[in-house]
């Protein structure tokens, strides 16, 4: 195993291939080439990024770039972020990243890092975290 994710047919047969039922400490499987561990599964990863249904499109394209590139990839405004569907509600969204121990492959399709996925800012549960970073003092 190299993540934290259900193994089985979610929502009633988790076999726990890996031994944990629910979410597991951090560095309980290999870290990445890059030194992080945990990118997917174990918890859904909230991050600063507000959510927009409608990416914004890059305003001229420059040559070589490529047709889907975002003028501003780090996100939308709050005021863009709130659910078309809800109108009623005006609470935000932000981006959650990279599945969580609830995802199988019967019904999660998204658990990889680039993974992206729209929550109200007022929720919380079991499968929503967020990721701390230690920097080493050679790397300032």
């Amino acid at each position: 195993m190299m993540a934290n994710y259900w193994q089985g047919l979610f929502p009633f047969a988790n076999q726990m291939l890996d031994g944990w039922e629910r979410t597991s400490p951090v560095g309980t499987y290999a870290a990445n080439g890059y030194g992080l561990f945990d990118m997917i599964g174990n918890t859904w990863e909230w991050t600063c990024d507000w959510w927009s249904d409608r990416p914004e499109a890059p305003a001229k394209k420059k040559s070589g770039q490529s047709c889907c590139t975002l003028s501003n990839p780090r996100g939308a405004r709050l005021r863009d972020s709130f659910d078309p569907a809800r109108p009623d509600l005006r609470i935000g969204r932000k981006v959650l990243k990279g599945g969580s121990h609830l995802c199988a492959a019967n019904y999660c399709q998204r658990y990889r890092p680039a993974a992206r996925h729209p929550e109200m800012i007022d929720t919380s549960t079991s499968h929503i975290g967020f990721r701390c970073v230690i920097r080493s003092h050679s790397a300032y």
